[in-house]
């Protein structure tokens, strides 16, 4: 089925396929370089995936996994465990890099997300342990978020794929200043199509009700390269898609942490990423000199 151009913000189910909750993939009209699947499986459970022309990252959410996955060229499954995490909310996770032309299949319990962009270039397989991703400490005070970069160009070897997370504790604001990847500029911006997956949950040390609804706030609006007009109410399990335009904030609501797995991909010559701010609110980078990032990060279990 072909999705209108138009609608770029999915709450969670509405992308639902073959036993996937949410997929993102060139079926979505307009969209060509990145793609993303999300599985909530139960014990016993499991999704499988075809070998083809995309390189993925296996990226656990929350619980362990096992992942069986055959080379292209190979006959013989090869196995690798994912231990992955308690949730989002409790530090890295380690992930599996498979290169292009892998068939796979992953079980276990818990959510398990798959970041994908399309290649035929082959690059070796990649298990990243959790003590071994970088932790980032991006912005300052009000600002200060979280950055897992397990597949960026300086944590992992793939040929078009960029992914990293980011949380966003209670109150704070990230993606910020706006920015935006829509034109390629050797050396000053990349283009880049972006997927954001969102999970929302009650913060550290806070005990809520049963009829607390964890949710955060995501914004993007055009640039030259194209219109688009997102102000969402984001919640667990849903995706935006950034196909051009400036974006960000992201706010974490107050009571409630904000986290979002981000998926780049795009045709540049080379895999990098570089943004330019908004003009109107660049500025905000000079403020935070010498201001304390907030206490609350890193969270790390």
């Amino acid at each position: 089925m072909t999705t209108p151009s138009a609608d770029w913000f999915y709450a969670r189910g509405t992308l639902e396929r073959d036993g996937w909750e949410s997929v993102v993939d060139q079926a979505i009209s307009g969209w060509r370089y990145t793609g993303i699947r999300v599985a909530a499986l139960n014990d016993g459970d499991s999704v499988s995936l075809a070998a083809e022309a995309v390189e993925r990252i296996v990226v656990p959410l929350a619980g362990s996994f096992t992942v069986r996955y055959t080379l292209s060229g190979e006959t013989e499954a090869r196995v690798q465990v994912l231990a992955g995490r308690e949730s989002v909310f409790h530090g890295p996770t380690d992930t599996l890099y498979l290169p292009t032309g892998t068939a796979l299949s992953i079980d276990g319990a818990g959510r398990v997300a798959v970041a994908e962009a399309p290649t035929d270039q082959a690059l070796p397989v990649a298990h990243i342990p959790k003590a071994d991703v970088p932790i980032e400490l991006r912005g300052a005070g009000r600002s200060s978020r979280q950055v897992h970069n397990f597949g960026t160009p300086a944590s992992l070897d793939a040929d078009r794929l960029i992914v990293c997370e980011v949380i966003t504790p209670a109150e704070n604001w990230s993606s910020y200043p706006p920015h935006k990847h829509d034109e390629y500029r050797d050396g000053v911006e990349s283009k880049l199509e972006e997927i954001y997956y969102f999970e929302s949950h009650v913060t550290r040390g806070q005990t809520a009700p049963d009829t607390a609804n964890p949710f955060g706030l995501m914004r993007t609006y055009s640039s030259e390269a194209g219109a688009i007009d997102i102000m969402a109410e984001v919640h667990t399990g849903d995706v935006a898609l950034v196909p051009f335009g400036w974006h960000g904030p992201c706010v974490a609501a107050p009571g409630y942490d904000l986290y979002y797995l981000n998926v780049m991909a795009g045709p540049d010559p080379d895999r990098s990423w570089r943004i330019s701010d908004d003009p109107a609110h660049g500025w905000i980078r000079d403020t935070w000199v010498g201001q304390e990032f907030d206490s609350r990060l890193p969270y790390t279990s």
